[in-house]
């Protein structure tokens, strides 16, 4: 069985992978597939448990992938201070991609909270509208998780050391490319994209001639 953490993000996803870790009988990671394309973004090991927050722009392929054959969470953290959270990213890529890109027309002036409350909203009820029909699905509030996490323990059948998992909620976890274990071509095929010099702004696409 595979378990899949859903979030809206700044709501301590970190901390519950840490969690998850010292269950036995499940692999678990945090944003272990990010830039992955097609059937290989959702192709995840047997008894694994993804922590992801960009899972909640994935309702449909989710779907089509998992469906009802696998346990739910969804991650939970007070509204208004998931919104403060992310109004301090303002330039960080979910913020950044919401406005510009998905809203994209957004008034300039627009509150920065009041905009990451609207961001905070759209994923909250996408994960919402897709746990609608799930059998094996709970919530979990961040702020409540240390006494909820062996609930979540016992109903997926978790292993290991319960004890070690709930120290991880008394302990401040910080992000960072280090924890993430994204597969990479050097250790699993393909290829890599190679360096240029200035970075991503060295790189042209090419035009296509008239025929393409």
């Amino acid at each position: 069985m595979n378990v899949f953490v859903l979030t809206a993000g700044r709501s301590g996803s970190l901390t519950f992978a840490e969690a998850c870790r010292h269950i036995s009988n499940f692999s678990c990671g945090h944003e272990t597939r990010v830039g992955l394309l097609g059937p290989d973004r959702l192709a995840y090991p047997p008894d694994h448990i993804e922590v992801d927050n960009r899972l909640a722009w994935f309702p449909g392929r989710l779907e089509a992938a998992f469906g009802d054959d696998a346990f739910y969470v969804h991650l939970r953290r007070d509204s208004e201070a998931t919104a403060a959270s992310m109004a301090r990213r303002w330039s960080k890529p979910a913020m950044r991609s919401y406005r510009q890109g998905i809203l994209w027309d957004v008034d300039p002036t627009t509150d920065r909270v009041v905009l990451a409350r609207d961001l905070v909203e759209t994923l909250d009820s996408n994960i919402r509208y897709y746990l609608r029909d799930k059998s094996d699905c709970m919530t979990i509030d961040i702020e409540t998780a240390r006494s909820s996490f062996p609930t979540f323990w016992t109903r997926i059948g978790a292993e290991g050391d319960l004890e070690a998992a709930l120290a991880e909620f008394d302990t401040r976890h910080h992000e960072g490319r280090s924890q993430r274990t994204t597969p990479r071509p050097s250790s699993g095929g393909g290829t890599r994209r190679p360096k240029r010099a200035g970075g991503w702004r060295g790189w042209r696409i090419p035009r296509l001639g008239r025929g393409g």
